[in-house]
C-alpha cells in the first residue's frame, strides 16, 4: 500500500459547536467552512474545515464531546506558505494566543519553525512554515 496523502482528520467537538468553530477556525484561521447547510438541516452529520484543495477536517458535534486529555490527543500540524513571525502577528489580530512556539520541529516535510495554538474545543493544532529546501 503506497499512501499519497492524508485525505481528512474527524474531530468531535460539543453539540453546539458550530459558532466556536466558525470564530476559530474561519473567522481566526482563515478556513473556509463547507457543509454547513447540510448539517444544519440534518442531511449530514458534520461539517468540514476546508484547509486545502484536496484536505480537511470533519468536525462532528456530539452531546458527548470529551474534550482532549493528554493521554488520548496531542495535535493536527499544517504547513502554511507564511513564515512564524507573518503567522503570530497573524494570531494576534485575530485574538488566538500562541500557546508554544518551536524553532525547529521535525515533521513529515522536515523541520522549520512553528507555533501551537489551541482551538476552542481543546484541540492544539500546530502551524508549521514551509521548510527550506537547500
Amino acid at each position: 500500500m503506497n499512501v499519497r496523502t492524508i485525505d481528512h482528520v474527524n474531530l468531535r467537538i460539543p453539540a453546539d459547536g458550530l459558532a466556536a468553530a466558525r470564530a476559530f477556525y474561519a473567522d481566526g484561521l482563515g478556513f473556509e467552512l463547507e457543509g454547513v447547510d447540510r448539517f444544519e438541516s440534518g442531511a449530514k452529520p458534520f461539517f468540514d474545515v476546508r484547509l486545502a484543495p484536496a484536505h480537511v477536517i470533519h468536525l462532528w458535534p456530539t452531546e458527548e464531546f470529551a474534550a482532549p486529555a493528554a493521554t488520548n490527543y496531542d495535535h493536527v500540524a499544517l504547513v502554511v506558505e507564511e513564515d512564524v513571525e507573518t503567522v503570530t502577528a497573524d494570531l494576534a489580530d485575530a485574538g488566538i494566543a500562541v500557546e508554544r512556539e518551536l524553532d525547529s520541529p521535525l515533521g513529515a516535510t522536515g523541520e522549520a519553525g512553528a507555533v501551537y495554538v489551541r482551538d476552542p474545543f481543546g484541540y492544539r493544532v500546530e502551524l508549521k512554515e514551509p521548510v527550506e529546501r537547500t
